[in-house]
């Protein structure tokens, strides 16, 4: 019977592993396939657009996609795995020989398991560097201040000894190295107002700002505009990183450090907690799913009631959404502590599915 047991758990978790990359798969074709129609639609007026450059741009930004929906993947993935078995009898067969409902979900419970722990260690920070990548790829193809290239503006402000500077940019690459749409206010020691600097771009390099099309507005004289323009900082990549790196461009590696930065330097790290809370979640909210899933697909085809059992898997999969970005919310609100909102969902989810698949099965 060891010998038995062994030999099914091998076969449910296979299984389930091929549903799941085959769903991952098809999920990443048709997220991909969008987001290239999307941007073939927002690159149409520019003449001469590449092909290849809209192409490579929208792929590196589908991973980052994929990755935030990579649990309703495992949803949709047991939910298909588990009903496919039923309706081969395969479950039938299993429970004749003794099998009980927890050891063949045991196994998928290992693999969504596995499978989160991979997407958090590998596959985010390969999604990490590839947005990145894109962002680099989007303002080659739409310009230096492309629209929705990161979704919001960014503040940072510097001292010298030449007085302090209110830096703004529009949007942001390669954590904040290169910014674009940028406006400096700069003030002298005594808090008087200077300069207001306007620019395409920016890039950071040692000590000084480099400005790339800037105009230099003063009190009572002319603009002067500079092709190149000099600004001086005190500010170190690390530095610049910590105001201009958004939590989700940051690999599950990295976040420790920014962390580490951010409370060093006084400031709120709460987003980077959050982000480093949900990528130590996943493996478990992975679970989370596999055991909703089973909890609303092993009913047997001949009792009836298929599309019910679907809908209520795919509603409770919503409601943990749902959940999710409430407590999320409440965390970057600072109403909720980052560890409290990462694992509330994940808790609330095993817990639910944990007690109706008992109930289902131990009556």
């Amino acid at each position: 019977m060891r010998s038995v047991g062994g030999t099914l758990a091998r076969y449910f978790g296979l299984r389930f592993l091929n549903t799941l990359l085959l769903v991952f798969v098809g999920v990443f074709m048709l997220v991909a396939l969008l987001d290239f129609v999307e941007l073939m639609r927002r690159a149409s007026e520019i003449p001469h657009v590449s092909g290849t450059l809209v192409a490579k741009t929208s792929f590196y930004r589908v991973p980052q996609v994929t990755e935030r929906i990579m649990p309703f993947c495992g949803l949709i993935a047991a939910m298909s795995c588990y009903l496919n078995l039923s309706r081969r009898l395969e479950l039938v067969i299993a429970r004749s020989a003794g099998i009980s409902a927890w050891q063949f979900v045991s196994p998928a419970l290992i693999v969504a398991f596995l499978f989160g722990i991979f997407a958090t260690a590998i596959y985010n920070p390969i999604s990490a560097i590839l947005q990145e990548r894109s962002k680099r790829y989007e303002s080659e193809l739409f310009g230096e201040t492309p629209n929705g290239l990161s979704g919001s503006n960014f503040w940072t402000s510097q001292r010298t000894n030449e007085g302090q500077a209110i830096i703004n940019a529009k949007t942001s690459r390669d954590q904040g190295i290169h910014l674009n749409g940028v406006t400096i206010f700069t003030f002298d020691n005594s808090g008087h107002f200077k300069q207001r600097i306007e620019a395409r771009a920016a890039v950071l390099e040692p000590g000084v700002w480099l400005l790339q099309d800037a105009r230099v507005n003063e009190l009572g004289v002319l603009p002067v505009d500079h092709a190149t323009y000099e600004l001086k900082t005190s500010l170190t990549p690390e530095q610049v990183r910590e105001s201009f790196a958004t939590p989700e461009t940051l690999s599950f590696w990295e976040l420790p450090f920014y962390i580490k930065i951010a409370e060093h330097a006084g400031l709120v790290a709460g987003g980077y907690r959050l982000q480093f809370q949900k990528l130590l979640a996943r493996p478990f909210l992975m679970t989370a799913m596999v055991l909703l899933a089973a909890a609303v697909s092993l009913r047997f085809f001949r009792f009836g009631g298929v599309q019910k059992m679907v809908l209520s898997g795919v509603a409770a999969g919503f409601l943990l959404y749902v959940l999710a970005k409430v407590t999320e919310d409440l965390s970057r609100a600072e109403l909720m502590h980052p560890v409290a909102a990462a694992w509330l969902p994940v808790v609330a989810g095993g817990l639910t599915g944990f007690i109706a698949l008992l109930c289902q099965e131990d009556g």
